[in-house]
């Protein structure tokens, strides 16, 4: 029966992203934190859905959870991602999960695209909003810190 299952995947496009390294957090943004709760920073995910209604500030992604190495599908924030790009996923095990989740089909290749420039763009839209005016902590980690994104200069503190 698993051979048939196997036959009868057909891959299709998603939209691939990797979480990012390290992450800021906390009073001001000043505390670094590794990935996600659910995720390890690097690894790939996939976007399963997209709530654009919010201006895409949440996903529901599809990968290898940070612990156990199961594939899961959760919701996260935009800002955790980086990275989109169209990719065309063979694995069938991920191919599985997707369908029983009723969220199979994938994107166009055009569509796919499109969606990865417009995730892109909210992502570092929204990792600049993270503590906007606060300087980054020394030797910061943060992914914008450590790709060079606009928003990631430290900001001279008023009356200093």
């Amino acid at each position: 029966m698993a051979e048939v299952d196997v036959a009868q995947a057909r891959p299709f496009l998603l939209v691939a992203a990797n979480v990012v390294t390290w992450r800021r957090c906390g009073v001001g943004g000043q505390e670094l934190r590794p990935g996600t709760k659910a995720f390890k920073g690097g690894a790939k995910v996939y976007v399963a859905d997209v709530y654009w209604g919010p201006g895409g500030e949440r996903l529901t992604v599809a990968g290898r959870e940070r612990h156990t190495g199961r594939w899961i599908i959760i919701d996260t924030a935009t800002r955790h991602l980086h990275g989109f790009r169209p990719k065309l996923v063979h694995t069938p095990r991920l191919l599985e999960l997707l369908r029983a989740s009723g969220r199979e089909g994938g994107f166009g290749a055009e569509h796919a695209a499109d969606i990865a420039a417009t995730l892109e763009r909210y992502a570092r839209q929204y990792r600049a909003g993270i503590a906007p005016n606060r300087p980054h902590p020394d030797r910061c980690l943060c992914h914008a810190c450590l790709t060079g994104e606009s928003g990631a200069e430290p900001v001279a503190e008023a009356g200093g």
